[in-house]
Parts: C-alpha cells; structure tokens; sequence
C-alpha cells in the first residue's frame, strides 16, 4: 500500500516571528500544508498567520497552554475539523530559564519541566490517539512528530539545571514514543539545538553573545526548519530518530 503524506501541520510552540517556531510554520505553509499555529500570544500568532497568507499560504491561530489537556485537545480538535488530521507535528514549546539551585523556587522547577516534558507528553498521546490505526502492527498511517530539544537534554550546566532535568525528560519522551509506535507509522524524531538561534529571543536579550559568534555563529531559524522538513520527508526505510544540529564554528 502507498502511504502518501497529507496536507495538515499543527506547529506548536509558537512566539516571535524570528524564531524556530515561525520558521518551521512558513517552511511547511510553501510546502503546500494548512498550517495551524499554537502558542500562547495572539498577537505573536497573527503575525505568523499574516506572513504565510501573504505569500500565498493557509494558516490559522490558535491560542492555547499546552501544559493543559483541554487546550490540547482543542488544538487538534481545531485542526482536524478545520482541515484534517495533522500528519505534521512540532512540539517546540519551551523556556531556556535560568536559576541557581539554591535561590530556586518549587514553582520554578516544576513550570520548566511542565512546559517542556508534561506538555510534550500531552501533545504526543493526542497525536497518537488520533492518527494511529486500532491494532499492533498495523501500518497505514505515516506522520511525523517532532521535538525541539536541547543541548541540555544530555549535559547538565549550572545554571540550567532545571533546564536540562526537564529537557532531559521531553528527549525520554521522545525516544520512548519513537519505539512504540514507530512501527505503527509515527516517526517521532529529536532535534538537538546545540548552540544559540539567531532569532528574536537571544537578539533582544542577548545581542552581544551573536556579535561575538559572528557570520553564522548562531542557528539560522529558516535552515532549522528547513532540517525539520527534511525530516517529516524521510522514506520509512530511513527515518531519523535524533539529529543533532549546531553552528559550525560551535564547540562541542
């Protein structure tokens, strides 16, 4: 049976148009799909939405908290009675917060690892009781699922600790869904971002840090998502659990 790919993205974790975000809604808007875009700002949202229907694309906002069941079933119930199922999901929703560990309040650790793990698990079980068929070993789907992850997940420096624990817990997640059900035709994949994005957060909170890296010394937002499509492309025979991606001149 030819499995062919559908026309539906929900990219969630959406912010500043100069994001990774933004970025892998535009590429998948040229790309052909409805686009459904999720985050927690509407204005941030609306932008996105402007920019992929000025170019000729279909995108529709949808206001949510990801850390909350009934948010996350409203966005894929939005989509899927919009458009359709999504065959493309992103989870990119996450928060690089920084705290010592002493001076750290409860509410602090517990609001990363439910923004970055709890709600990643949310919209993975969503995305798997919805597109995956009834039945062990039955393959007639084929849809991607992919996590924004972090260098953190796997090396631990103060001051983001917290950080790293709650990464390191949505990267689990992520290989343990690619196990599970990728025999059944979700490819669930892990991109690591191993260096700064040149994109809206680090150039207002951190501008001199990507004056110091120079040209190219920090991730380019569009060939980020330009990787994340490649990936949702893969042919099954070759799919990609986790890709590590990182500027040239970054040490590692």
């Amino acid at each position: 049976m030819k499995i062919e790919k559908g026309s539906v993205a929900l990219i969630v974790g959406v912010g500043a148009s100069e994001g990774i975000g933004g970025a892998i809604a535009r590429r998948a808007a040229a790309e052909g799909l409805h686009v459904y875009v999720a985050g927690r700002t509407q204005a941030k949202l609306d932008v996105v939405v402007s920019e992929i229907e000025a170019a000729g694309g279909k995108a529709t906002a949808i206001v949510a908290d990801t850390t909350q069941t009934a948010d996350v079933k409203r966005m894929f119930d939005t989509a899927e009675q919009g458009a359709g199922k999504p065959d493309l999901v992103v989870y990119n929703a996450g928060n690089n917060r920084f705290s010592a560990l002493t001076d750290m309040s409860d509410e602090f650790f517990e609001d990363l690892w439910r923004l970055c793990a709890f709600g990643g698990f949310l919209v993975g079980r969503e995305m798997a009781q919805r597109v995956l068929p009834e039945g062990e070993g039955v393959r007639d789907t084929q849809a991607t699922l992919i996590f924004t992850g972090a260098t953190a997940s796997m090396r631990a420096r103060p001051p983001f600790t917290a950080f790293a624990s709650a990464k390191a817990a949505e990267r689990a997640l992520a290989h343990g869904m690619a196990r599970e059900f990728g025999k059944r035709g979700l490819h669930v994949g892990h991109a690591v971002i191993d260096g700064g994005v040149d994109g809206a957060q680090l150039k207002s909170r951190f501008a001199e840090y990507l004056e110091a890296k120079g040209e190219d010394g920090g991730l380019n937002v569009d060939a980020v998502a330009a990787e994340y499509w490649n990936l949702h492309m893969q042919h099954a025979s070759t799919w990609t659990l986790e890709l590590d991606l990182r500027p040239y001149k970054e040490e590692f």
